[in-house]
């Protein structure tokens, strides 16, 4: 029998991971790693949970699927649920993706029950891969790990010709030549085998040493024989950018290791060193998205111990010159409002297709949402009607920085955790942005820097400024809190000097008691990070960067 290659698309907590572990007896996230995992299949099932419903991150993998000419299996699952309603899920599927009804397999991967018709399905529906064991070798490239005893592993898709242990091959990207020293397939672990047929997807190690040299797209071919590439697809585009500071400046070196290491592992992450004069030796790290970055950080503090600031995240800003182009992740680097018109004839933003389902009665919710975060082009439909409990499908323009802020959060609190939110990019646009600056004592703070829509500059200014006053501890001067933008100063607070002795309440005893105290003072100040004139300690700035609002 010949081999099938398929996806399971489902949203979180749909009952992938279970349906899988049935047919093996025997968090579709980012679009990036679903459209490599993708590439390499003829088929998809397409799993919805019989007692929620279509969701918004199964409508556009689906389409993803579609696009590539998989063909599409669709499965509800969870029916054995008392909440279970299998036939209005139906009825939704065929409106939301023009399935027939009929198509549709009813499971339940607890239970087992229908689970021998999808594997019948599977086989039957599903062509088999066109690959010939006589042609030239063509295998296509769609994900890498890093191993720290092989180097790096390269999960291929073999379209033709047969893969052996020993094999010299080549790749039509880098044009390096590499020998074969392992080889098997996923099952679902590594397993080796004797060699990777026609159809087959599988592992390889070749003592590929770095990872970049394992390009995500490349076609493999055997040293020797021309092939025509196949087609690719685009490389990923970071899309969420940030400055990751260690907290103690000595240990800048130790934190670009671990983030080197953990790039081994990650290839969508791109790294560049900055430099702060609040925060001192960086990183600029750009992410797939917000999730992707929170998962990067977790990690960077689980595996490696480290222990960072990391400044608010900010999108890519595209400046339209009178002869070229720029885009500008750090918002240090953004015009100030003087060159705008003279130097830089338009500013663009990032925007982003917002697709949010959600139940009727939070419908007004989302639109209100939508509306503060400067959605545009607002469109609803129902996907199920004439029942008590109907759900809408809303799709809207909202500029990515809006994302990356409060959005999700907002989405989920003001839906009670109903509404299911996805989004997919949608290019650039013209905006009127500028740079906002923070003053404390009259110097600027480069970390506290900020890209704001015009529209918003008064009340992000005056949000912040009261923020910085509630968390800077009062120094032994008055420091002035300003929020500018250009020469204009957009909010002002004043933080009343206060001068502390802590020797003050010891009265008496022996003078090496309060040189103790004065020692221990001095330590402290070492923890503290200089902003022009104002010493903040650490926690102070992890309370502001917290969160961008």
């Amino acid at each position: 029998m010949s081999n099938r290659n398929f996806s399971i698309i489902a949203h979180i907590d749909h009952g992938k991971s279970t349906l899988a572990d049935r047919l093996l007896e025997g968090h579709v996230d980012f679009a990036w790693e679903v459209s490599r995992s993708l590439a390499a299949c003829q088929g998809a099932v397409l799993l919805i949970d019989a007692s929620q419903g279509v969701q918004a991150q199964s409508i556009s993998v689906f389409h993803n699927a579609k696009e590539r000419g998989l063909t599409i299996i669709p499965v509800l699952n969870k029916i054995d649920l008392p909440a279970s309603q299998p036939e209005r899920i139906a009825t939704q599927m065929q409106s939301t993706f023009g399935i027939d009804p009929s198509e549709i397999l009813h499971i339940s991967a607890k239970t087992g029950e229908g689970v021998d018709a999808v594997l019948e399905a599977i086989i039957n529906r599903i062509p088999p891969p066109i690959a010939r064991a006589d042609a030239p070798l063509k295998a296509f490239l769609f994900d890498s790990m890093y191993d720290k005893y092989r180097g790096v592993i390269s999960l291929i898709s073999v379209q033709g010709g047969v893969l052996r242990k020993g094999d010299k091959i080549a790749s039509s990207y880098t044009r390096k030549k590499y020998e074969i020293t392992e080889l098997g397939i996923m099952y679902p672990e590594e397993v080796p085998t004797k060699s990777l047929n026609p159809g087959q997807v599988g592992y390889i190690a070749c003592n590929m040493k770095q990872s970049s040299e394992a390009h995500i797209g490349d076609t493999i071919h055997r040293v020797g024989e021309i092939v025509e590439p196949m087609a690719g697809f685009q490389p990923t585009k970071a899309m969420v950018f940030a400055g990751v500071y260690p907290i103690d400046n000595s240990d800048f070196p130790k934190l670009e290791e671990s983030i080197n290491r953990l790039t081994l592992t990650d290839r969508s992450v791109t790294v560049q060193r900055e430099s702060s004069s609040a925060l001192g030796q960086g990183c600029r790290l750009g992410f797939l998205g917000t999730l992707h970055m929170d998962v990067f950080r977790q990690r960077l503090e689980d595996e490696y111990d480290a222990n960072v600031i990391i400044t608010a995240p900010t999108v890519p800003y595209k400046l339209i010159y009178k002869d070229k182009e720029a885009l500008i992740s750090n918002p240090t680097d953004f015009p100030d409002v003087g060159d705008m018109g003279i130097r830089v004839k338009e500013v663009q933003e990032p925007v982003v297709k917002a697709s949010i389902i959600v139940p009727e009665e939070y419908f007004g919710d989302m639109m209100e949402l939508c509306y503060s975060h400067r959605g545009e082009e607002l469109e609803h439909r129902y996907l199920d009607s004439g029942t008590t409990s109907a759900r809408i499908m809303l799709t809207c323009i909202v500029p990515l920085s809006e994302i990356v802020t409060d959005f999700f959060d907002q989405l989920k609190s003001r839906s009670s955790g109903f509404a299911s939110f996805d989004y997919e990019d949608a290019g650039y646009r013209s905006s009127d942005l500028a740079k906002m600056v923070f003053l404390l004592n009259g110097k600027p703070v480069d970390a506290l820097a900020l890209i704001v829509h015009r529209s918003s500059q008064d009340a992000v200014g005056r949000q912040w400024v009261k923020k910085l006053h509630k968390v800077i501890p009062k120094q032994l001067f008055e420091v002035p809190i300003q929020a500018a933008v250009g020469r204009k100063i957009i909010a002002r607070e004043t933080l009343k000097a206060m001068r502390a002795d802590v020797t003050a309440g010891l009265y008496g005893g022996h003078y090496e008691r309060k040189m103790k105290h004065l020692e221990n003072q001095k330590e402290g100040k070492r923890k503290m990070k200089k902003m022009g004139s104002v010493d903040l300690p650490q926690e102070a700035f992890f309370e502001i960067l917290s969160n961008k609002k």
